[in-house]
């Protein structure tokens, strides 16, 4: 489990919060994984002391280090196998969720090779094996993937009929009908549909590829129940999916020695770099809940291995600002949107500034943020920030909020911190202290009795740049 973007002082954060909510969370409370601490983890990449997801995830799949931007490739750029190809080669169910596209840094580093992490539309096409499986022969590498990103499987100027918002693709491939039509996948794409696989996992095959937004899922702030499933569904529909088909309790041989699945909470980085702390803490809360369900997995099935940790923190946040010895988690509570829904509904009136002001006044600070005196200066600079774009407004709407609850940011980046390391279950009690980020990677490769390294010889084919790619985004 990869809590993407995560570090020790987010977790005080979620932790003060909820123990500020009612008396019945003690000072010596503790998180799920406040339970689960046995270390720190390292986060360095082979190019930089603050490392990218790409490099960071990387190190986590490939155990090696690599640079930042690198997609399943060493530093001198050449396919490293992963540990879910490797789980795939031995015999393993694999399977990836995330909150993120399905197609981003952190997923595709488990399943993909390619040589700058904005690459997707090759990506889209690895993960799903669109010209052979990566760990050699035909077939897909991964049996199960829930998260968003359908953009990327959606051929360029397709029609309605696929349902689809837009697509990112610059080509006419079609992965999304390729998916079901060459490997037998079972592609769903709304919330009906995932109820309908979750209620009965044991009647659904392998493999399956659900992606539930065009692009990245909502934050949890944001999420509307009735249009996505959580984080927390998407694990507890994973683990079932994949726990039935390898014990063959749903019509397979069941011949299996388990599965291997890697789970992201990949949007507590995007409320990071956005310097937003009530979306943080959300997504961090849920992040919690997903922990829970699979340490309770865990519990029911104890041959199983949890381990939870970061690729990197992000933001800088601090608790407490000057001059206060103080920080205030209440502040968080009634913020009901995240920066990023708040600034796409204030963009729209960059044009209309008597308007724009009106709106930040009454709506949105009082009844959004829950500021209900807010000051001229705050209004002042929300309203400028507007002007200045998308993440000056985002950042501008964070820290009005930060300000008040006297949180701090350092950065609308990454920062260079260990972060927690957690863990849980079978040869759990041996995993302690502070790990580089590769050793985590080699942790999981040990447990499950895989060799990465003997199984890269096979993918020296492997085509690891995009046609015609041009870099035009800077990494997260």
């Amino acid at each position: 489990m990869i809590s993407d973007g995560f570090g020790l002082a987010s977790e005080s954060m979620a932790r003060a919060f909820v123990q500020q909510q009612s008396d019945s969370f003690p000072p010596e409370w503790a998180s799920i994984l406040d339970n689960l601490l046995v270390g720190t983890t390292r986060t360095r990449s082979s190019s930089t002391l603050v490392t990218d997801s790409a490099a960071g995830a990387t190190a986590f799949s490939c155990a090696q280090k690599s640079f930042n931007g690198a997609i399943g490739v060493s530093r001198d750029r050449k396919p490293c196998a992963t540990v879910l190809e490797a789980a795939k080669h031995s015999g393993y169910l694999t399977g990836l969720v995330s909150t993120a596209r399905i197609t981003h840094a952190t997923p595709a580093a488990f399943a993909a090779h390619v040589v700058d992490r904005d690459m997707e539309e090759l990506i889209a096409q690895q993960v799903i094996a669109y010209n052979a499986s990566l760990v050699g022969g035909r077939g897909p590498t991964v049996d199960l993937m829930f998260g968003g990103g359908r953009c990327y499987f959606t051929p360029m100027n397709a029609g309605p009929q696929l349902g689809a918002e837009s697509s990112c693709r610059s080509d006419q491939l079609d992965l999304w009908r390729f998916a079901q039509q060459a490997h037998g996948y079972t592609a769903i794409s709304t919330r009906k549909q995932f109820d309908a696989l979750a209620a009965t996992p044991l009647s659904h095959k392998l493999p399956v590829l659900g992606l539930f937004a065009n692009g990245h899922m909502a934050y949890e702030i944001d999420r509307k129940p009735t249009e996505e499933p959580s984080l927390t569904e998407m694990t507890i529909a994973a683990l079932n999916m994949l726990h039935t088909a390898a014990t063959g309790k749903n019509g397979t041989l069941g011949n299996a020695p388990g599965f291997f699945i890697m789970i992201e909470g990949a949007r507590i980085d995007m409320a990071g770099h956005d310097n937003d702390p009530a979306t943080h803490l959300r997504d961090i809360i849920e992040y919690w809940s997903a922990v829970a369900a699979v340490r309770a997995f865990v519990d029911a099935n104890p041959d199983t291995l949890l381990i939870s940790t970061s690729d990197h923190e992000t933001g800088g946040l601090t608790l407490g600002i000057d001059p206060e010895y103080a920080w205030y988690p209440h502040v968080l509570g009634p913020v009901k949107q995240s920066a990023d829904a708040i600034c796409a509904q204030l963009r729209s009136l960059v044009k209309q500034p008597d308007q724009l002001r009106d709106s930040v006044t009454t709506q949105v600070l009082p009844l959004v943020l829950g500021i209900a005196n807010a000051t001229s200066y705050e209004v002042g600079r929300i309203v400028d920030a507007v002007a200045q774009g998308t993440k000056a407004c985002k950042h501008a709407v964070g820290h009005v909020v930060s300000d008040r609850a006297r949180v701090g940011w350092t950065t609308g980046g990454h920062t260079g911190v260990d972060v927690g390391l957690y863990a849980y279950g079978a040869e759990s009690a041996g995993i302690r202290g502070s790990l580089e980020n590769t050793q985590v990677g080699q942790l999981l490769a040990t447990f499950l009795g895989v060799n990465t390294t003997a199984l890269s010889p096979l993918l020296a084919h492997q085509t690891i740049e995009q046609e015609g790619f041009r870099r035009n985004k800077l990494l997260v």
